[in-house]
């Protein structure tokens, strides 16, 4: 391995990618600007159809954001004030952020020291009278353990709505996130496994009333033009976007192994390396890796991150602090101490480097300077 950089190594890079299919989204992004169908429209159904199939569900309703996508689903479900839904602290605010919007209680349960993913042995002793849903997050692209989880749920008659706006393709016992719980919701954010060039969002489901409340729900809550049933949104995905990610569909297969490969050279590499902790997969899961997330001991990791930045290895913080200690969730009443796997695992995390293209010798830069920053 070599010390000095030659070029910095970003923490992501989807320019890289485009690259790779620039000459095929040129050409279909102009086929929909020539078309004039710029909202909706044939190629958002045909992509609807291809992710449904993909993800192992009958229906699939795109939307305009991953945050959309779980706003409708709990209005879909009719889940609204008075009722409460539990979820993780550990993930992005928009998880919790969707049941204050629809009017709901969050409430947080610890998470899986190994997976960073909620505890679904926590989750039972969370539930009231009140609970009406479940929101785990497949965080980092690691799948939740959901036969377990759908067992807890089913004893206490709630519904699941998957996030899975970082574990595109990810599968737990062979069957991909997105189908196993009653509803899943996704992200085409452009650094997601499977980004759009733009936001983008879908939700996918078995249950095909549940689909067509989700359509009339994101078109202002109408069935048929100008008559309207409910108070809906406007949660479309624009034609162009639903264009680039018919092609990338085709790909993502391809990338999420190149992102296995990184992952697994990283646990050959870092394993053994003191001062900190590789992440791990639970048996049963297949993750995708959207994040390669290890934790810095010692009260180390900020430091760490600053050293190796001034080195120009770019690393991330997914996240500096959990929800519930959060001051927009001060009113819920949570504590320092309260869910102390999460409140430790904000003070340890950094994800390297990760995306398909990064190459060895790339790798090997993140590798040696953040050995040489440990030591």
């Amino acid at each position: 391995m070599v010390q000095s950089l030659n070029h910095s190594v970003p923490a992501f890079d989807i320019k890289q990618q485009y690259t790779t299919i620039e000459a095929e989204v040129s050409a279909a992004v102009l086929e929909v600007l020539a078309s004039g169908r710029y909202i909706g429209g044939p190629l958002v159904a045909s992509f609807e159809q291809q992710f449904a199939a993909y993800t192992g569900v009958t229906e699939c309703v795109a939307c305009n954001s991953g945050t959309d996508a779980l706003f409708l689903a709990l209005k879909a479900f009719k889940i609204g004030a008075g009722d409460e839904v539990i979820t993780t602290p550990f993930t992005f605010i928009a998880t919790a952020e969707v049941i204050s919007a629809v009017g709901a209680k969050p409430v947080f349960v610890d998470i899986n020291a190994t997976t960073f993913n909620l505890d679904v042995e926590q989750v039972a002793t969370a539930i009231t009278s009140k609970t009406k849903a479940v929101i785990p997050v497949h965080l980092f692209g690691q799948p939740v353990n959901m036969a377990a989880l759908m067992d807890v749920a089913e004893a206490h008659n709630l519904v699941v709505i998957e996030d899975c706006a970082q574990s595109t393709g990810a599968n737990w016992a062979g069957q991909k996130v997105g189908s196993l719980g009653h509803i899943g919701c996704f992200s085409f954010y452009p650094t997601k496994n499977l980004g759009a060039c733009g936001d983008g969002g879908a939700i996918t489901t078995n249950d095909p009333e549940i689909a067509a409340q989700l359509r009339v729900l994101k078109e202002h809550g109408q069935k048929n033009r100008y008559y309207y049933e409910e108070i809906g949104v406007n949660s479309r995905l624009d034609a162009i976007q639903a264009a680039i990610l018919q092609i990338k569909l085709r790909y993502l297969d391809t990338w999420n192994n190149q992102r296995r490969k990184v992952a697994v050279r990283y646990h050959q590499l870092l394993n053994q390396v003191s001062g900190m902790i590789t992440p791990q997969e639970l048996a049963g899961g297949l993750g995708v890796w959207n994040q390669y997330t290890i934790r810095v001991l010692d009260h180390k990791r900020d430091l760490i991150h600053s050293q190796l930045q001034e080195r120009g290895v770019n690393t991330m913080i997914y996240y500096p602090r959990p929800l519930h200690l959060q001051p927009v969730y001060e009113n819920l009443g949570y504590k320092e101490g309260q869910l102390p796997v999460a409140e430790q695992a904000s003070q340890e995390v950094l994800s390297l480097p990760m995306f398909p293209e990064l190459s060895e010798e790339q790798q090997d830069q993140v590798i040696y300077n953040l050995k040489d920053c440990l030591a």
